[in-house]
């Protein structure tokens, strides 16, 4: 079997919802070993979507251990005598009611490495999820987000900090915060890129969003080759307004028309 870059890397995780176990399951996609604790109650993820909680747990051992009773305490420190990384994806008062904080743990194992997500590194105690990330950074409406960019984010950091926390020496801590991390995927908002009327929110017409017929195509002719390519092949002035450009074909017809042409357009689907 070929070596992957993660043989011989020992995970204690008790990191539950989705920033911890997806990071998790990219780690032990590269060859860690993970045991996973969850609480009597349990991952509230898999209540949730049991099928994905599955998916993600693929190759992790889990154990159902309260780590507030004697027992479950002297079983996780069992654990740890093992372990490189520790993942936990709680509030610092919480890991220290358990005993897990990080000058406590790291004084009883100095070396394992400790990774703590949290909701925002600013303000570690204030709860908080995904949703209320985003309505924080403008990116909810009057409807719910299509996806979790606060969690999913956070667990892309959240793997790559457990990478560098390997290169670290035994005993280093490092924390990542979902807010954090939405906070950098909205700079663009924030530098007005991608805001209403910005080169990117509307103000250049061979970036945008077109109503088609029976639907809509997002086109994204940037570069100078490509916008002019799309206002010669619609028989337009360069800079025209597309508004009407499209209401002739369907998507999948504009899709396949661009794909001809090599234009960057594609269906909203």
């Amino acid at each position: 079997m070929t070596a992957r870059p993660l043989d011989g890397v020992r995970i204690v995780s008790i990191a539950v919802n989705l920033p911890g176990p997806v990071a998790v399951a990219r780690l032990v996609a590269d060859g860690a070993t993970a045991v996973k604790i969850e609480p009597p109650w349990g991952d509230p993820l898999r209540a949730l979507n049991p099928e994905w909680y599955e998916e993600l747990h693929a190759g992790v051992e889990t154990r159902v251990l309260d780590l507030k009773s004697q027992a479950g305490a002297e079983a996780i420190r069992d654990l740890l005598a093992y372990t490189d990384i520790f993942i936990a994806s709680h509030r610092p008062a919480a890991l220290g009611r358990l005993g897990l904080d990080a000058e406590e743990m790291l004084q009883a194992f100095p070396h394992v490495r400790y990774l703590n997500i949290v909701g925002n590194t600013a303000q570690v105690e204030d709860p908080g999820h995904d949703l209320t990330y985003q309505a924080q950074e403008g990116l909810v409406t009057d409807r719910l987000p299509l996806t979790l960019l606060a969690d999913m984010t956070g667990a892309e950091r959240a793997y790559a900090t457990a990478l560098l926390l390997l290169r670290d020496e035994p005993g280093a801590r490092r924390e990542v915060g979902l807010f954090d991390c939405l906070q950098s995927l909205t700079a663009p908002i924030r530098h007005g890129l991608t805001a209403p009327g910005g080169p990117l929110g509307g103000a250049n017409p061979a970036y945008g969003v077109y109503a088609a017929r029976g639907g809509h195509v997002a086109v994204a002719a940037l570069e100078p080759h490509f916008r002019q390519r799309l206002y010669a092949a619609l028989g337009l002035r360069d800079s025209a307004a597309l508004t009407d450009a499209f209401h002739h074909r369907t998507p999948e017809e504009w899709e396949a028309w661009a794909a001809e042409r090599d234009i960057p357009l594609a269906a909203v689907r």
